[in-house]
């Protein structure tokens, strides 16, 4: 008993089952050079034991007709799997076996193969324990037929018989549970190699999906943001050029020309995964001086930076920060007509704390769940900080953002730490691309 042949491709390009089937084609040729080698050596016996005449004549035909059947139906029956092919040959055997004992008791090694064909061909338990009932039968018949159906030598047969057929029984028992169970993991493996195939598609859907989320967040934190301060200074360079300003036009040009350089920069590090240009040999105390000098230069309101006793940060905090405070400069700028800017950044044992205060007209429920703020958001979730966005103290609004330091936040894992360091980045960018 075995499971369907198989195709004969290459184990990697094949399911384990298959692989098991596939397999089944070479063990059949052993199973034909068992049947010949037991059918030669049961020829040879009948001759050294002293067979002659017409006994000898019998037993070699019943032999003879038994190798046909093989070569007709039982070779084809163990490859192809089909019953009633199998069932043709193996009433041939049993006549055959039966036969071929009558003649010569040496003649009983036929049972060696008889008892395993029984099994191997015959594909439920059920089915093989009949046919070896029946195969022990016609072996009693035979030698009893033998000696004449003396009821001495039936008792003394029958009972070696029924210690055989028990024997066999268990054998096909055996037999068939191990092959059984190697269908059974054979399948159990399918469906680990299914779900382990399933589990990588679903991974790399997954990281598709956050390298996605993350090139958005940092296009519109740095390029869309660029552009948009491109737009507003060429407007201001064509209104001063309408009032013949040529030194306001040129100061305006001077700011565009800046601008578009960092944004160049921005998006080479984006494509390269570094860190932003921003933070290159740069604090974050640093760069927001910077941001805060080029967004006065932009839009003509006074930014006022306090940064006092922040020591060195994390890189990843240091990016999650500075991304806040470019969006909260955004906001300002298109939304909050204020005259000033308040940045605040403080360090205590707990983390550090990002604070940006305007004195304009406050932020409106679309702003406030806007994509921009929902990405800060997600940052910080990520950093295991908090968002928090209140009415200031005299007017306006105040964007407070929260990073632990030294805790989960500083240990964070994350596609996001990965994401704002170098070397993490890259790495993550690969295997996304992988």
């Amino acid at each position: 008993m075995t499971a369907d042949e198989g195709d004969s491709a290459p184990v990697d390009d094949v399911r384990a089952v298959d692989r098991l089937n596939a397999g089944w084609e070479h063990e059949v040729r052993w199973w034909d050079a068992a049947f010949g080698v037991i059918v030669a050596l049961t020829a040879v016996a009948l001759v050294l034991e002293g067979t002659r005449g017409v006994e000898l004549a019998v037993a070699y035909a019943a032999m003879a007709a038994i190798v046909v059947a093989y070569l007709l139906w039982g070779a084809k029956a163990a490859r192809n799997r089909d019953q009633r092919t199998a069932v043709v040959y193996l009433v041939v055997l049993v006549l055959g076996t039966g036969v071929t004992v009558s003649q010569a008791g040496v003649a009983s090694l036929l049972m060696f193969i008889a008892f395993a064909h029984m099994w191997m061909l015959l594909e439920s338990i059920r089915h093989g324990v009949v046919g070896c009932a029946v195969l022990a039968a016609s072996v009693t018949v035979g030698i009893s037929a033998r000696f004449g159906f003396d009821p001495a030598v039936v008792g003394e047969v029958a009972p070696q018989m029924l210690v055989t057929l028990v024997f066999a029984i268990g054998l096909g028992f055996w037999f068939h549970l191990a092959m059984r169970r190697a269908a059974e993991h054979a399948r159990l493996l399918d469906e680990l190699q299914a779900a382990q195939d399933e589990l990588a598609r679903t991974n790399h859907e997954a990281g598709v999906t956050a390298e996605r989320e993350r090139l958005a967040r940092e296009i519109h934190d740095t390029l869309a943001q660029g552009f948009t301060s491109v737009i507003m200074q060429v407007q201001a360079a064509t209104a001063a050029l309408d009032l013949n300003d040529d030194g306001g036009a040129r100061e305006r040009l001077r700011v565009v020309e800046e601008t578009a350089r960092d944004n160049l920069a921005e998006a080479r590090a984006l494509v390269a995964a570094f860190a932003p240009v921003a933070l290159q040999n740069a604090s974050l105390p640093q760069a927001l001086g910077r941001l805060g000098v080029r967004f006065e230069e932009e839009t003509g309101l006074s930014v006022t930076l306090r940064a006092d006793g922040v020591g060195a940060l994390p890189p990843a905090v240091e990016v999650v920060l500075l991304r806040a405070a470019q969006e909260a400069f955004a906001n300002v700028r298109r939304h909050a007509q204020a005259g000033s800017v308040v940045v605040r950044l403080g360090q205590s044992e707990g983390g550090v704390t990002l604070t940006v205060s305007d004195d304009g007209r406050g932020l409106g429920a679309d702003v406030a769940y806007g994509f921009g703020l929902a990405g800060m958001r997600d940052r910080l979730h990520s950093a295991g900080g908090t968002l928090t966005i209140e009415p200031g103290d005299d007017g306006g609004t105040t964007l407070c953002a929260h990073v632990p330091v030294g805790g989960r936040g500083d240990e964070r894992t994350g596609v996001e730490a990965r994401d704002d360091r170098a070397a993490g980045a890259q790495d993550e960018t690969q295997g996304v691309a992988g």
